[in-house]
């Protein structure tokens, strides 16, 4: 059968159209002996404490600069894995096409995944494929498996001293996002990466990691909000501190942006043993994505009454800061 240049009705029929799609783009790039049994359910090796996790993802535009939603859904489910501690092994991807979407630009976000996967070292090992009436859009929910073969991280770890590091520069995907929905031309790229390299050099190193996220939607204030009420501390940024490029500074005060809220595909937020700051700042910086990577703050104390996020601000200021109310950006990722 002739690949048509268009989604159609037909390629969620179950029938030769399916076959075709996942023959000429799917199986094209994700080919894998696990992927190639081909049944309802693959079979992969096990027996080993999981971590799990799901993800949608619906961004609009889904090609962007730096990126697309196929990179970013790997990205994306990876790093989820990579920030508890565990080692990602597989995913699972199921695709909705709407009529209208572009056979090109499928095939370019598929070999995007694949490349990604590739780089994080996981095998895409299972998918599903629905068509449906729209714009010639696509959503994809990927799922992700992974293995601790070390200690997992988690905010029940956090002490008071302990140092907060990220690992670079805020808000660049979604300035990204954003100027491309706006019209508006400057060099800022998405930011959207996997985040393994980072973590295996501090681990190596025997940095003693004590929790970490990955900072998406909400952006910086909101993960660390999150994590004061899980660890019940009390935790303090100098505003200063915190990188952000001129480029991204100047858009977000064009527009009345906080940088601290805004969205991020490849940043992650770690928080380590006092002791080991300064190795660990130095592991990010000779990561492949970590060379802007700042200590901004630290844990002040524990104490489940008074938790919260605290900014230390460039005029001398002290501001409480909480999680996003309402919506920073709709379909940034």
């Amino acid at each position: 059968m002739i690949m048509e240049k268009v989604i159609t009705s037909a390629h969620g029929s179950g029938g030769l159209g399916t076959s075709s799609l996942i023959e000429n783009i799917f199986a094209k790039y994700f080919n894998n002996e696990y992927l190639a049994q081909m049944e309802d359910a693959t079979i992969v090796p096990g027996g080993r404490r999981l971590a799990v996790t799901t993800d949608s993802f619906v961004v609009e535009p889904y090609i962007f600069p730096g990126g697309d939603i196929g990179k970013l859904s790997v990205c994306g489910t990876v790093n989820d894995l990579l920030v508890r501690g565990a080692v990602p092994k597989y995913l699972t991807c199921g695709f909705i096409l709407c009529n209208g979407l572009k056979t090109d630009d499928l095939e370019m976000i598929v070999k995007s995944m694949a490349s990604a996967a590739e780089e994080a070292g996981v095998k895409i090992v299972a998918g599903d494929t629905k068509v449906v009436p729209g714009d010639g859009g696509l959503y994809i929910n990927t799922t992700g498996v992974g293995v601790f073969e070390d200690e997992e991280f988690g905010a029940d770890r956090v002490a008071e001293g302990d140092v907060i590091i990220v690992s670079g520069n805020l808000g660049d995907h979604h300035v990204a996002i954003l100027k491309t929905r706006m019209g508006i031309e400057n060099n800022v790229m998405s930011d959207v990466a996997v985040l393994k390299d980072m973590i295996e050099n501090m681990r190596s190193e025997g940095v003693c990691i004590k929790a970490m996220r990955d900072i998406t939607r909400g952006g910086l204030a909101t993960i660390l909000a999150e994590l004061s009420k899980a660890s019940e501390c009390v935790i303090e940024i100098d505003e200063e501190a915190v990188p952000v490029s001129s480029e991204v500074a100047g858009f977000s005060d064009l527009l009345g942006l906080d940088p601290l809220y805004m969205g991020n595909e490849g940043k992650l937020v770690a928080v380590v043993a006092k002791e080991d700051a300064e190795k660990a700042l130095e592991c990010i910086k000779r990561s492949k994505y970590g060379e802007n990577a700042a200590i901004i703050g630290k844990i002040c104390e524990r104490d489940d009454e008074k938790h919260g996020l605290y900014i230390n601000t460039h005029i001398g200021g002290r501001v409480k800061k909480d999680v996003l109310v309402g919506e920073g950006l709709p379909r940034i990722c």
